[in-house]
């Protein structure tokens, strides 16, 4: 799926099985919420933080998918071309750091 797919499906989703878009402060905060849980499994996973029962069967993939899905309504809602937004991002750190991480010894 590309991502323009992937911004026609949810809008699809959305208009179909999800009735309307929560307004944009509504699915920020939304985003916030997902973006801690899968915070939450990382430091639990790959940090210091140990797992509680309650935590055991958590999903990274599904949590980020999460994360994903509700930061395509948000590009959605707001008119973003994703696609062409990370096309850009991905332009401007290649002209920014064309030399910046190959000259920094803390990645050497």
């Amino acid at each position: 799926m590309t991502i323009e797919q992937a911004q026609e499906t949810v809008d699809n989703w959305i208009k179909s099985t999800g009735i309307r878009y929560f307004n944009e402060l509504t699915n920020t905060a939304i985003l916030m919420e997902e973006v801690g849980e899968v915070a939450r499994i990382m430091s639990r996973k790959y940090g210091e933080q140990s797992f509680k029962k309650s935590d055991e069967e958590v999903n990274l993939a599904d949590e980020m998918a999460d994360v994903l899905f509700v930061l395509i309504c948000l590009a959605n809602q707001t008119g973003i071309d994703l696609n062409d937004a990370l096309i850009k991002n991905l332009e401007k750190k290649t002209i920014r750091d064309t030399d910046r991480h190959k000259n920094n010894e803390k990645l050497k």
